[in-house]
């Protein structure tokens, strides 16, 4: 539990996860970086100003559930549950060894992570399990927040799972899509053309607001609007694949690389050029 983080020090915040997944990438088994790197500000925003959880206490039967279905950016998560505090930053350096908790793809093992994802198309549904069990505790209810990749919505489960959530009136329900235009084979809209992303969860009864999804304030001011609507929200982000890197970033390359020393190097200078005002002066290491 907290209190919300000031809107400048978000991107401070969102600068350091960054150089996390940098360092996980480094490591001999490398990364999702792509995907990870696209929605840090997604995750920053919700777990340092939206989300009420208690790093202390991750099963706190009150808490707000996060459900990364987009699995393979367990490195953004991890990342971010290191700043918030659910697990030490020095676990950051155990990614894919043996005997970490760290895998490839979400690992329950690790508080903070709700469920093992990483077959896509499932998040959603599993959502609908956590907001439907918040609403039923009585009272107050809390929230759940699912992260889905634009190129998992060809899943035909999440459109599924969409029709359930509105059937059930899933007021606390909220999708953020990851709309970063790649996928694994390439540019989505190539391998799968189709409606525009925020048509298709209109057309499926959601509420839907469309942002920057590199924007914290945005962003934030996005989950607010959820938090006082009826019905499920869907909030889409326009992202970019491999944000803050600069030579990897927009390209589908991105969505799986080992960072030798040189790429590391060119890597960390695109950070470096892409830094707040002030670096990572404006966030403290945990709050």
């Amino acid at each position: 539990m907290h209190e919300p983080a000031a809107r400048e020090q978000l991107a401070a915040r969102a600068h350091r996860v960054r150089k996390h997944i940098v360092e996980m990438c480094s490591g001999p088994e490398g990364g999702h970086l792509g995907g990870s790197m696209s929605c840090v500000e997604i995750l920053v925003a919700l777990f340092f100003h939206t989300m009420n959880v208690d790093p202390a206490d991750p099963g706190w039967a009150e808490r707000d559930v996060f459900v990364l279905s987009k699995g393979h950016a367990a490195m953004a998560l991890y990342a971010v549950l290191a700043e918030r505090g659910f697990i030490a930053p020095e676990e950051i350096g155990t990614f894919c060894r043996p005997g970490g908790r760290l895998a490839t793809h979400g690992n329950a093992a690790v508080p903070g992570v709700e469920f093992a994802t990483g077959s896509l198309g499932h998040g959603l549904a599993l959502a609908n399990g956590t907001a439907w069990a918040q609403r039923r505790r009585g009272g107050t209810p809390a929230r759940t927040y699912v992260l889905l990749g634009d190129g998992e919505l060809q899943e035909g489960s999440v459109w599924e799972a969409a029709q359930v959530s509105r059937a059930l009136n899933a007021g606390n329900l909220v999708a953020v899509i990851d709309v970063n235009g790649f996928q694994q084979t390439g540019a989505v809209g190539e391998v799968s053309p189709g409606a525009p992303v925020a048509d298709r969860w209109n057309g499926f009864g959601w509420h839907t607001v469309e942002v920057d999804g590199h924007d914290p304030a945005a962003l934030c001011a996005a989950f607010d609007e959820a938090a006082e609507t009826d019905g499920p929200t869907a909030v889409v982000c326009r992202t970019v694949k491999a944000q803050g890197t600069g030579v990897l970033a927009g390209r589908a390359v991105s969505h799986f690389v080992r960072l030798d020393t040189a790429k590391r190097a060119r890597v960390l200078a695109g950070l470096r050029r892409t830094a707040p005002p002030g670096g990572t002066k404006g966030a403290p290491r945990h709050a």
